[in-house]
Order: structure tokens, then sequence, then C-alpha cells
């Protein structure tokens, strides 16, 4: 297959799964392409029985170890305003954050390592639920790290980025490279009243603006600045009219940290705070840590192997290491958790777009350069097939320290 048809195919793929964006756990249309796409390819294929996950296994001419390559496939709840051609045909879902690609981009790896000479084995991993259901925990209860008879010795994954990283740039880090995230879920019990007099109600209006505020101070002032958090409010409710205190009001918010310390930390001082400042106002709070995610570590030395494989491939000025973590997460982090590996960057902003104005992953008018899906199709192949063939030569390759 000459390479104007492997990209037209991926791209035809990406484009299809965008029109039909699904969310969560369940993806039922995403899972039936891609195992259409995969049709034909000589793999051992299974699905998820909690998820609609797909697990494909390609088996080498002889045994040896096993590297796996990964795939996020779900959207997000947003109406679409990128004006593509292609956009969603769904209300309410778009693949703002660039899984489609990834998707497309796993299979053309298949498809590409299908037709390769190596010993050993390569895992593909279609996850879905990475927009905060821990599909990646979700798939590894079920199995995946075990596909190929044994755990990989290696695992990687690319992510697109719309904006800031040149589209076909690609960039990693050593070490942290994604925040830990926690989700919490307050509610503030109080006593609902008439606003004309408060003193016989127990207002939790005022109480939870001085929880919000008590936050950010908690998070400006108790951690080291060389080891922060973020803490964001994203949401907050209380009442329904002008002359009601209400019984109750409640807000959500999600902290980022960059060390299982840090981590640790932030979760029992935030429901410190909170408690101490209900008590003193003579209310009561449940403060719900519905979802969280791991720091996302990359091993240094399979970074180091993802910035020399990017170098041989591509050339050394597609590649640049990125000088801080970014504070998004990333449920690839439970892969890293129990496999060394790297999550990679891919810059796909379109060339019609301003690289430093460009819409970010997650808005509503993002749109992402189709011109990069081979590109990360080859590299996703070729991580694979120099890890498979490293390690044949030297067993201990890319286990340095993180």
């Amino acid at each position: 297959m000459d390479g104007a048809t492997f990209q037209d195919q991926i791209v035809r793929l990406r484009r299809a799964l965008h029109r039909e964006p699904e969310l969560g756990l369940e993806l039922p249309r995403t899972q039936e392409k891609v195992l259409e796409a995969l049709g034909g390819l000589p793999l051992e294929i299974t699905t998820g029985k909690s998820l609609s996950s797909v697990t494909a296994v390609l088996h080498g001419r002889s045994p040896g170890p096993a590297v796996l390559l990964r795939a996020d496939m779900d959207a997000l709840p947003l109406d679409e305003l990128s004006g593509v051609a292609y956009a969603s045909l769904l209300p309410g879902r778009m693949h703002a954050c660039g899984h489609d690609l990834h998707t497309a981009m796993l299979v053309g790896a298949a498809r590409l390592l299908a037709g390769k000479d190596f010993a050993g084995s390569v895992i593909f991993m279609f996850q879905p639920g990475e927009e905060g259901y821990g599909g990646a925990k979700h798939m590894i209860d079920e199995g995946v790290l075990e596909a190929a008879g044994q755990l990989p010795v290696a695992a990687y994954a690319l992510h697109v980025a719309a904006s800031q990283l040149p589209s076909g740039w690609f960039m990693t880090r050593r070490g942290p490279i994604m925040a830990a995230v926690d989700e919490v879920h307050v509610t503030v019990h109080g006593a609902g009243g008439h606003g004309s007099q408060p003193h016989l109600a127990r207002d939790p209006i005022p109480p939870t603006c001085e929880m919000v505020t008590a936050l950010q101070t908690f998070a400006a002032r108790a951690f080291d600045a060389f080891d922060p958090i973020v803490l964001s409010v994203g949401s907050l409710h209380a009442g329904s009219k002008a002359n009601t205190l209400p019984a109750e009001a409640y807000f959500e918010f999600t902290i980022r940290s960059m060390s299982p310390t840090a981590q640790t930390r932030a979760r029992e001082g935030v429901a410190r705070v909170l408690r101490g400042i209900a008590s003193a106002h003579g209310l009561t709070v449940d403060v719900d840590f519905d979802s969280s995610h791991p720091v996302l570590v990359n091993d240094s030395g399979e970074a180091e192997h993802a910035a020399d494989t990017v170098s041989r491939v591509f050339g050394p000025d597609r590649f640049v290491w990125a000088p801080n973590p970014l504070t998004a997460s990333e449920d690839f982090a439970y892969v890293l958790d129990r496999v060394p590996g790297s999550l990679v960057f891919l810059g796909a902003c379109p060339p019609d777009r301003d690289l430093l104005t460009a819409p970010f992953n997650h808005a509503a008018d993002v749109a992402f350069d189709d011109a990069v899906l081979t590109d990360g199709a080859v590299l996703l192949s070729e991580l694979a097939l120099r890890r498979l063939a490293a390690s044949q030569r030297r067993p201990d390759f890319g286990r340095a320290a993180t």
C-alpha cells in the first residue's frame, strides 16, 4: 500500500469516528468501526465485558517480549462549533480532545506492524472512558496487560495537541508529565428560611463562599512552591429565589497535583478545611472524592527511547523536550503505574490557525490537522519495533529510574 492510500484510509476512519462521537464507557458504534477497520489483519481480538473496549494482539514470527500501544476512543459532552465539514452529527457530543485521531493512528499502527518481521508481540489497547471514567483501570482489571500472555516490557501512547506545539512536532518528558487529579463534590447542609430573617435559618451560602475562598488560600499557602497543586472550583449552586434561603448549597472542584505526597496532603487538607468552616457556622458538610487518577510518570529510559525514535525516523528538528509537566490529567497513568513507558505529545494545529491562539483541546471550536495521522501511526509502530528489537539485545533496556 502506498503512503497516499494509507493516509486516505486513516483520514476516512478518523472522520467517520468524528461524525459519531460517543461518551463514557459504552461506545458501541466506535467499537464497531474499530473492529471493521482491523478486519483481515492477523490479530487476536477480544472485546470488553464492562465497557466497549477492543484489545488486539499481534504476534511476531517468534516468541519474545510484548509491547503495548494505547489509544483512547471517547468524546466529550459539547456541542461542536469547529465548522469542519465532518462535524459531529450528534448534539451535545464532540471529539474535542482528539481521541478520534488517536484511534485512527493506532489502527494505522496495527496495519503497519502486521506487515513487519519481528520477534515478540504487540498489544493494541483501544480504550473507552478516558474522560473521567477510569477506562484504563477497567481494561487493566479485565486483563489487557496480560493479553499477550505476559506483562509488556513497555507501553506507549500518543496525545495530539491542537495548539502551542507545531503541527508534526513531537514532545515528551522524563518523569512526571501529567498531573494526578481528584474530583471533589461538596454538599453544605443548613436550614432554609426567609431572606428577611436569616437568624431563624442556617444559611449555607455565606459559609460556602467562605469555603471556596479558603480552598484557594489552602492551595496557595500549604504547599511547597516546587511541588504545588492547582485547585479549581468549576460548579456552584445554591437556592432558587432572591428572598429565600436554601437548605443546601453544592459545589464541585478538581485538584491537580504532581506527586503522590501532594495528592495525599491535598485530599486530607481540603476535607479538614471544609469541615472546619462548616462546624464554625453550625452546619454539616459532605465531602465526596468522586474520582481520581494518579500522576502520569514517564519512565526515563522509555522517554529517551521515544526521543531517539522520533529523531531517527523524522529528524531531530521534529522533537522537543517538555520543560514542565502539564497540569491536565490522563488515565494512561494507570498503565504506567504497572509498566514502564512514555506518553508522547504530537502537535496537530491546523495550518489555517495561529499556533499560539488556536483553541486548545476541550474547546467547542477546536480543530485538528489530519496531516499528522500517518506520522502518528508510524511513530507508534516504530516505538514498538525498536523497543522489541532492543529488548532482544538488552533485557534491561528502559528500566531507568523515574
